[in-house]
């Protein structure tokens, strides 16, 4: 299961990667005219960034006919067409997850493990979404990493419902908590390894 999902995300962060990295010369030259200069650190971590958003785009976004035996791109617009109510595959109503989790230990531990791994999963996907805007660009703040969780994983959620995947409020309250753990992951790390957090942040070009 993890090589499959890794196979998802490198499909398509490589091509993303090496457009990103086409642009460089332009951004040089950018940063350049702004008398600042990079660092390989901080070059590494944009790398690790856009593998980050394009590999949770491509888990989340990919159609499900691409990876897993289905009825194929017409098979899935008949069931948008034909869904019985617009209400299909929707979850509005918060903190449902938690009533799930008490109702799957009731069950069985088994159905306790899946459902705490994707409550785990959720939070988890979105913590790079938080770390690297705060580890990469100057004035972070836990709101900025909040915006930022909430803002994607609200594009993801609504785009979901248009390819028959589940659309629920419940995952933009993980996916922006998890984004929010990202931006705790930077402070301890800036508590600890100052020289380490600021080595990502682009240096000012002196005048000598």
């Amino acid at each position: 299961m993890m090589i499959q999902y890794l196979q998802r995300v490198l499909i398509v962060a490589i091509p993303a990667v090496i457009v990103y990295l086409s642009f460089t010369p332009y951004r040089m030259k950018a940063l350049s005219a702004m008398r600042l200069r990079t660092s390989r650190k901080r070059e590494v971590g944009l790398v690790l960034f856009v593998i980050a958003i394009f590999g949770i785009l491509a888990l989340t976004l990919w159609p499900t006919y691409i990876w897993e035996d289905s009825p194929g791109l017409w098979g899935d617009l008949r069931i948008l067409i034909d869904r019985p109510t617009w209400k299909s595959n929707l979850s509005l109503v918060p903190f449902t997850v938690f009533k799930d989790y008490a109702e799957d230990l009731l069950k069985s531990p088994v159905y306790f493990f899946v459902t705490i791994i994707n409550f785990l999963g959720n939070l988890a996907i979105f913590v790079p979404i938080g770390l690297f805007p705060a580890l990469l660009f100057r004035n972070a703040t836990w709101k900025r990493s909040a915006i930022i969780g909430f803002g994607m994983s609200t594009f993801i959620e609504a785009a979901q419902y248009f390819i028959m995947r589940n659309t629920a409020v419940d995952d933009i309250i993980l996916n922006t908590a998890g984004g929010m753990c990202g931006y705790l992951v930077y402070l301890f790390i800036r508590k600890h390894w100052a020289n380490f957090t600021s080595s990502f942040l682009c240096k000012e070009i002196s005048n000598e």
